[in-house]
């Protein structure tokens, strides 16, 4: 017992690292911003952060390999999914107002671990992102020059056979990064009216590939002599829904911008709904048109818009259709080479990653070393990797990340929230404060039946039944999935598995729901929570188990090295770690000081430049 007591108490210190919350009102302490933005500046914002590379590489994809014409219902999951985590951003977008993210909202609800592995991920995205997107740019200007570039690079390094790397290097893609790159680095921007410009023209040419589409269309390719409507079955279809996720990020602008709204409780919630429904219609209506044009088996992933018109004989359609897309995908990579630092740079001041890439550029404001670093990485992704391989990997990311933030979404409706007014206040509502319940303790009524709940401290059953929610989701998920394959299990096996984990799944939202939850008046809530979050969680791990073990083990080793990263530097420099320190040594200087004595103030925004400052998620 002597020896294992100190070690027991090592591994709970050691656990509570891994938990540390970031300070909520550290997180929010920003400058004075202007509230100027309507529900309909909101709404823009967020079309114009969603429709861009996926519309024109992804479609190709799902459709020919994945889904078939049933692409458009791939679409239509992958839209409801981003809406449900679109609510849990709306909720922490208000009630975190700053220049936020899911790195931070991660921080501020479950803990260091969780936040560095979702900006870890995030950086991953962003980098897969950007070498796609220059991939599909350099393959429409491709189609441009009538395949020239390719043929000449074919001719000169030949064709390579190797899994997932592309089939020749792509060197107008690398080099398209490294040019962007120069350009943020000598703090290029791309002004406001130019950005509103290539939108419209980006908007312009959907509208324009959408009604042409409909004109061309042929009912016979839906046929079941051109494979039917659905020739992949159920599997394709989810399957597709799982890479058509990565089409939809972009809303999280809206969440980000929301510290401009006027009144942001209203307006972000419905501009997500709003710009989520506009954008999912403008896919679905531009699969089904492609699919109707051509039949599904007949298309070129690379550029299948362009391809469908040159099938048709409308070469000149799909010269418009490749410069719409040549566009919307320049705006698109700058976007996300400016938004990468920031990440890297929001993870640095936190402690969490390397300090090298805090130090931002006097002049133009961006980290110079980020860029280097990570502009490189990217141009060597877009050089060798293969650009529909990439797809899959940027799923799983966004999946992961929603599903995150729907756990967190449950944790902080749960947890008390921290005093919104000052002391002198505090006497007015101290009446009403004492008299209500407080959250994460079982609800009044319920307490004479549900007695064994009530003897936890607030919080503890919560914890141990969201644990146990999200692990029968996995299970009830992966029984969905590989219960009639790859578990091998007989029928009374798998159903006896399906029933035991959809009771379990019931039972802890159940105790979920008999415990006090916030409710503040002042802030948008996500609603019928915790329902609504555990049908993101659920969803979103079915879609994840969607995806090909090359996804699978690709996230695992970038993980790996995260979890290296941050076991072997960020855990030890991290700000949070600075101040138990600190307190630890006040603590030991002067055993008489109180808590509140003892707590640090936060900095000044200006020295954490990656919350000031924090673009979209691209």
């Amino acid at each position: 017992m002597a020896w294992g007591l100190p070690s027991t108490a090592s591994l709970v210190r050691f656990c509570q690292k891994l938990n540390r919350l970031k300070p909520l009102e550290e997180s929010t302490t920003e400058m004075p911003w202007e509230h100027r933005l309507t529900t309909l500046d909101l709404t823009l914002l967020g079309v114009g952060g969603m429709v861009g590379s996926g519309f024109y590489v992804l479609t190709g994809p799902v459709a020919k390999e994945m889904a078939g014409p049933a692409v458009l219902v791939s679409f239509s999951i992958a839209a409801v999914a981003s809406l449900l985590a679109g609510l849990c951003y709306a909720e922490f977008g208000v009630r975190v107002p700053g220049r936020g993210s899911a790195y931070l909202f991660t921080y501020v609800s479950m803990g260091e671990l969780w936040a560095f592995l979702v900006g870890w991920t995030v950086l991953l995205q962003c980098l897969i992102s950007g070498a796609a997107v220059a991939s599909a740019w350099s393959s429409y200007l491709d189609t441009i020059f009538s395949h020239r570039i390719r043929s000449f690079t074919v001719a000169h390094v030949g064709i390579w056979q190797v899994p997932v790397l592309a089939k020749y290097p792509d060197f107008l893609a690398a080099g398209m990064v490294l040019l962007a790159s120069a350009f943020i680095s000598c703090g290029g921007r791309v002004p406001s009216w130019l950005n509103h410009v290539l939108l419209l023209i980006n908007l312009l040419v959907i509208l324009f590939i959408i009604i042409l589409g409909f004109v061309l269309a042929r009912p016979h390719n839906w046929s079941a002599d051109e494979g039917g409507f659905e020739p992949f079955g159920f599997s394709g279809i989810m399957a597709g829904a799982a890479t058509c996720c990565y089409a939809f990020v972009g809303f999280e602008v809206i969440a980000v911008a929301s510290v401009e709204a006027q009144n942001p409780k209203r307006a972000v919630p419905m501009a997500i709904a709003i710009s989520l429904g506009l954008v999912a219609s403008a896919y679905i209506l531009a699969s089904t048109v492609l699919t109707l044009m051509v039949p599904w088996h007949s298309l070129d992933p690379d550029w299948v818009l362009t391809d469908a018109f040159y099938q048709r004989g409308y070469s000149w359609a799909g010269f418009i259709v490749a410069a719409g897309a040549i566009c919307a995908m320049n705006t698109v990579l700058l976007r996300i080479l400016y938004f990468l630092p920031h990440v890297v740079c929001t993870m640095a001041a936190d402690g969490l990653f390397f300090q090298v890439f805090t130090h931002v550029h006097p002049w133009n404001k961006v980290s110079i070393v980020g860029i280097l670093v990570f502009g490189v990485l990217m141009a060597l992704l877009a050089l060798l990797l293969d650009l529909r391989g990439l797809f899959q990997f940027l799923s799983i990311t966004v999946l992961l990340a929603y599903t995150f933030l729907a756990t967190g979404i449950i944790v902080l409706c749960f947890h008390k929230s921290p005093p919104a007014s000052s002391l002198d206040t505090a006497g007015s509502v101290g009446s009403e404060q004492a008299s209500a319940p407080e959250p994460g303790q079982l609800r009044p009524a319920l307490r004479p039946y549900l007695g064994f709940l009530g003897g936890y401290r607030p919080g503890a059953a919560v914890a141990w039944a969201l644990g146990v929610l999200v692990s029968s989701a996995v299970t009830l998920d992966c029984v969905l999935v590989f219960g009639g394959s790859a578990l091998h299990l007989p029928p009374w096996g798998h159903t006896l598995l399906l029933l035991l984990s959809s009771v379990v799944f019931l039972l802890s939202l159940l105790v979920l729901g008999a415990h006090q939850q916030q409710h503040r008046e002042d802030a948008f809530q996500v609603p019928m929570v915790p329902v609504t979050p555990a049908l993101s969680i659920l969803l979103n791990i079915f879609l994840i188990l969607q995806l090909s073990y090359l996804a699978w083990l690709g996230l695992a080793i970038w993980l790996l090295i995260g979890l290296t990263v941050y076991f072997g530097y960020g855990i030890w420099h991290s700000k949070e770690n600075q101040r138990e320190l600190l307190g630890l040594t006040a603590t030991r200087s002067s055993p008489e000081k109180t808590a509140q004595d003892m707590q640090i103030p936060s900095q000044a925004p200006a020295q954490d430049p990656g919350h000031t400052e924090q673009p979209a998620n691209p």
